[in-house]
């Protein structure tokens, strides 16, 4: 193959990049300075555990070549924390509040009422940057929010990211993909005592001589339908998977789709139910049964967040939120043209199995890293060299990109040498770890570490910092902020640590004082049992056993983790770890607190118990917050460690000191007033009158009762003198 001298093919790299689009123009110096656009790209359960650029990934790390190459070109944060799960992490990347001063503690599941919602009176990012002239769009998941699953739990409905503040959203409101339907489309059906295609496809015989088939019809929703056989294709079920299509074995495309054949139900990966929420407060649902809701969930996250980049003016500052979906459950096998060459083989693969979901994890990782590559690429930030690396250079950009994870790795997926049953779900290292990379036209000395704490709240500020705001002068002084600043360290090399201590917590979300609280569901990789998923499904898709209403206590179900371990030790079995109502830790330079709080079954009181560990980041074996090396179980501290546990100790009671509860407040200004009776008036009657943020008695419904909490209370100021 012929090639280009190397200064030319350089001089036309710079050419490309530099007359890409508004997404990477650089101003000429005559014309006034724009804010950079900033491109916020959110990873899902997806610890420092999981890369090998950090040292880690376990003994076969997944190729993530484009996420290297983007860290190679800024700055790489070996330090960063964020919250334990989810929904409380990306609530805080966008009002740079902590969860115990928004009550939004953990993952949003249907039960949660809106008041452990993201609030639409937090003064959040894109209304911030729309003071700058930013427009906003958001991608993919972000999980701010309830969902029609419970609309009654959800006051704002399908619009509520347009009420948060969102431009533009093309995404989902559930908090990942929904199980994978063994079913397969409908092929085996569950009423036959079906259900037999583990991972929602139909394999080839070879792989699976009893279910499998080597031809058949793949019909696609919009009514289309395509033969497909093994000498095309190696397993013609996979390939329809992941073309939108549901595969019939051994049939002949007809007229008439089959009866059998469901497009409604949802397939892990491969569908979702898209919302569109648009400028004008319009909103549009996408059904899994609609052609735009089919495919691998990566790659139509990535498609969209090209094409909303696309349409911006130029010379138009823009921020764009892309939330991927990948580590997420359930693990199944993304598209084969998204692995590298010499990926393991995976189409026999059942998608149960520790060592089968180490693998998925790997390749779901590898595929995703390509759409990254592709997304930087397809918005003009970057191209492929011929041998399909990745030439970025960002300083010939006008864009910011970060790429940040919500939580730590999830139980099955965790890397040695970090703990499994200390991950996603609680604020031990391997559950708040997280990979932080900042590249930009601003980063100077790319390629360094950055050593110092940082918190996921800190993204706040840092969005901020980037559109040339001071968020500390821009939000509301009634809005407490936690968020620290981030710039210093990408312009300055060497700058001193600006966090002289970090923070996380998981609680236990606000629900109806009217409602029973959700089953027991117990995690056999975390060893513990939780009442958070109100479904069967979702449990099971954790990978958990179900001890609800016809699990595996039988038809009645059990209702706490409490008598869960009663049942287990009446069966001869241990019993389990049980979910604390409240975690917390905050840490120094070397040393970390952790404070659990935890139901005592036989007394019925909450109990708190703190924890003492000595931690770093050194790799590949950093110090751990293992249980063995809980420094309060030993017998007796060192002066120093007594010190770094006192100081700790007054560190967190000061932190939660600095909350103020406003009793008839609703919208946050820390008074009540006659605003607080017309937003009253608004909520009990939007929705029915079901859950909202002025619902101050939680018992699910915004009614007479809320207002006279506001009128015991008319006139009282909260704020500090």
């Amino acid at each position: 193959m012929n090639t280009l001298p190397a200064t030319l093919a350089a001089t036309l790299a710079a050419l490309t990049l530099a007359s890409c689009d508004n997404s990477s123009h650089v101003a000429s110096s005559d014309t006034p300075s724009q804010p950079p656009n900033i491109l916020f790209v959110v990873l899902d359960d997806f610890g420092v555990d999981q890369l090998a650029l950090y040292g880690y990934g376990g003994a076969t790390a997944p190729q993530t070549p484009n996420i290297n190459a983007i860290a190679h070109a800024g700055v790489r944060f070996r330090n960063a924390w964020s919250m334990p799960t989810c929904t409380p992490s990306r609530a805080t990347f966008f009002q740079g509040r902590y969860p115990f001063r928004t009550d939004v503690k953990n993952a949003v599941v249907a039960l949660d009422l809106a008041n452990s919602q993201v609030s639409p009176f937090e003064m959040t990012t894109p209304k911030l940057l729309k003071e700058k002239g930013y427009v906003n769009g958001l991608v993919g998941k972000m999980h701010l929010s309830g969902s029609d699953l419970n609309p009654a739990n959800n006051p704002l409905g399908n619009g509520v990211m347009h009420e948060l503040g969102w431009d533009y959203f093309e995404g989902y409101l559930d908090g990942g993909p929904y199980p994978i339907d063994t079913t397969a489309g409908g092929i085996s059906r569950l009423s036959e005592g079906g259900g037999v295609y583990g991972c929602g496809f139909i394999p080839s015989t070879k792989d699976d001589p009893a279910h499998g088939a080597d031809s058949g019809a793949c019909y696609q929703s919009d009514g289309g339908c395509t033969a497909l056989s093994t000498s095309t294709t190696s397993t013609p079920g996979r390939t329809c998977l992941e073309r939108g299509g549901i595969f019939d074995p051994g049939q002949s495309c007809r007229a008439a789709r089959p009866s059998y054949i469901d497009f409604s139900v949802q397939n892990g990966y491969y569908t979702g139910e898209w919302i569109i929420n648009r400028p004008d407060g319009s909103v549009e649902v996408i059904p899994p049964s609609d052609p735009r809701s089919r495919g691998y969930r990566t790659v139509m996250e990535t498609d969209r967040a090209v094409n909303w980049v696309r349409e911006q003016a130029p010379n138009q500052p823009w921020m764009l939120s892309v939330g991927y979906s990948a580590i997420h459950t359930p693990l199944q096998q993304p598209p084969e043209s998204l692995l590298p060459s010499g990926s393991i083989a995976t189409s026999g693969y059942t998608c149960t199995g520790l060592d089968e979901q180490r693998v998925l994890t790997n390749q779901m990782t590898e595929a995703m890293d390509k759409e990254i590559g592709r997304l930087l690429v397809e918005i003009g930030l970057a191209r492929f060299k011929e041998d399909g690396s990745l030439d970025y250079q960002p300083e010939k950009t006008n864009t910011a990109v970060v790429i940040m994870a919500d939580n730590g790795t999830y139980a099955p997926s965790v890397k040695a040498p970090f703990n499994p049953t200390r991950a996603k779900g609680f604020p031990y290292q391997t559950g708040v770890w997280v990979p932080l990379i900042v590249a930009g036209p601003m980063v100077k000395q790319a390629g360094r570490e950055v050593p110092h704490m940082v918190n996921s709240a800190d993204m706040f500020s840092l969005f901020g910092e980037l559109a040339g705001l001071d968020v500390r002068q821009a939000v509301p002084a009634s809005h407490t902020l936690d968020a620290k600043p981030i710039l210093p360290y990408l312009t300055e090399p060497g700058h001193a640590s600006i966090r002289s201590t970090n923070y996380t917590e998981m609680g236990t979300n606000i629900a109806s004082t009217k409602v029973p609280p959700a089953p027991p569901c117990v995690l056999p990789s975390s060893n513990v049992c939780v009442q958070v998923f109100p479904q069967q499904g979702v449990c099971e898709d954790q990978g958990g056993i179900w001890y609800g209403a016809g699990g595996a206590a039988g038809q009645a179900g059990l209702p706490s983790c409490c008598a869960v371990n009663d049942y287990l030790v009446s069966q001869g079995d241990s019993a389990v770890d049980i979910l604390p109502d409240s975690q917390k830790a905050i840490r120094d330079e070397f040393f970390k607190l952790v404070r659990i709080e935890r139901l005592n079954c036989s007394s019925g009181q909450i109990e708190s118990v703190d924890e003492f560990y000595e931690v770093d980041q050194a790799a590949p074996l950093p110090k751990l917050d293992n249980a063995l090396h809980n420094l309060l179980t030993r017998p007796a501290m060192t002066p120093e460690q007594q010190q770094h546990y006192a100081s700790l100790k007054s560190e967190l009671q000061t932190l939660m000191n600095s909350h103020v509860r406003c009793p008839g407040d609703g919208n946050l200004d820390l008074v009540v007033d006659n605003r607080d009776i017309e937003n009253w008036k608004r909520f009990s009657t939007a929705n029915g009158g079901n859950s909202s943020w002025y619902d101050f008695n939680h018992d699910g419904v915004t009614d007479e009762s809320d207002l006279a909490i506001i009128q015991q209370n008319m006139g009282k100021e909260c704020r500090a003198a």
